[in-house]
């Protein structure tokens, strides 16, 4: 059963509260050149991101927020590290969340400067915890980052924020590797009722990352654990949209675009199965309905795979059948399967939208 924590809201974006998990990615651009930006959050839109993050490095970054603001599809968060000035002018270019990493923050003070500013205008701060980052006293206790030793850092911060009187809070609490970070959300799940965002640092690069973030989520979200997720990948953020949908449908909490079911092909498979899957999958990559679509391969398990997918194909020697709702369409020569396949499928999605 899902945690019920308390809710936020980013922009017109519910977080916490039992609202669906939501999906954020991190422009990869120079948030100083705007164009470039709203280019990829229109992107990140289309993939079916909800929460849009920019990296603050400098004053020129945090002023940039306010065309990029004006322009954006998608609720806006300012990434802030080191300088509390730099959140304070994001705050004042209308950024709709705030991503403070209190470790390098600085003063207390500073942070309770942001606070304020970010009351005034009932924006949310997410408390992001990186073990990377930690504070110099907590590795002295602890020796390194250790789950207890980021819990510890994060509860330090909460309370700050509280003393202040303010709670739109979400908090995170990431290191790269996956036992770690779920020791961590875990005991820090038990120990506050703030909303989560969750995710697993630098997990790598596309393959690597997405195997690393789909095990980690995977667990916390099938323990009840995380209201909005990043997975983080060493890539094209769309990618990390499509890998986080990947997960939320593999435990069927939401259901955006196709529920892709393919064979991993063996001896038995009399067509050449791969490109065709490939192609499938990446010409419905981007459709915002929610099919399962099967690509088999032979006579084994094809036909029934097939027939229990809203559309499917299952191989035999150089052709193949094409299912749709269970039912066999026609025979299809090898070359045509994966044209005959995607047709079906974006004729049914029109079909649906009309």
């Amino acid at each position: 059963m899902r945690k019920l924590t308390r809710q936020i809201k980013i922009g017109d974006v519910l977080i916490g509260g039992g609202a669906p998990c939501a999906v954020q990615s991190m422009c990869s651009t120079d948030t100083r050149d705007v164009a470039a930006t709203l280019a990829q959050i229109g992107r990140l839109a289309d993939a079916g991101c909800e929460i849009v993050r920019c990296a603050v490095p400098d004053a020129d970054a945090a002023l940039a927020l306010a065309a990029i603001k004006s322009g954006s599809a998608l609720p806006l968060i300012a990434d802030i590290h080191f300088d509390y000035k730099l959140a304070l002018t994001s705050l004042q270019s209308g950024v709709d969340g705030l991503r403070l990493n209190p470790g390098n923050i600085g003063e207390r003070w500073k942070v309770a400067e942001v606070v304020k500013a970010a009351s005034e205008r009932q924006i949310p701060i997410r408390i992001g915890v990186n073990g990377g980052s930690l504070e110099k006293e907590l590795l002295v206790k602890y020796g390194h980052p250790t789950p207890e030793a980021m819990v510890e850092s994060a509860l330090g911060h909460v309370r700050i924020l509280e003393d202040i009187g303010y709670d739109q809070i979400k908090v995170s609490i990431k290191v790269s590797d996956v036992v770690r970070t779920l020791e961590a959300y875990r005991l820090l799940s038990a120990a506050i009722d703030y909303p989560l965002h969750i995710g697993v640092t630098e997990a790598g690069t596309t393959l690597t990352g997405a195997v690393k973030s789909s095990v980690g989520l995977g667990i916390l979200l099938f323990q009840g654990i995380g209201d909005t997720m990043r997975v983080s990948l060493t890539g094209d953020p769309v990618d990390e949209v499509r890998v986080a949908y990947d997960i939320l449908k593999s435990l069927g909490l939401r259901n955006r675009g196709i529920n892709f079911v393919s064979c991993p092909t063996c001896g038995r498979c009399q067509i050449d199965l791969i490109p065709v899957a490939e192609e499938v999958e990446r010409r419905l990559a981007d459709l915002d309905s929610n099919f399962t679509v099967a690509v088999m391969g032979c006579a084994v398990n094809g036909p029934g795979e097939a027939r229990e997918a809203d559309f499917g194909i299952a191989g035999g020697r150089g052709e193949g059948l094409l299912f749709k709702n269970g039912e066999i369409v026609r025979k299809v020569p090898a070359a045509e399967l994966a044209d005959a396949l995607v047709e079906e499928v974006q004729k049914a999605a029109r079909e649906r939208q009309v």
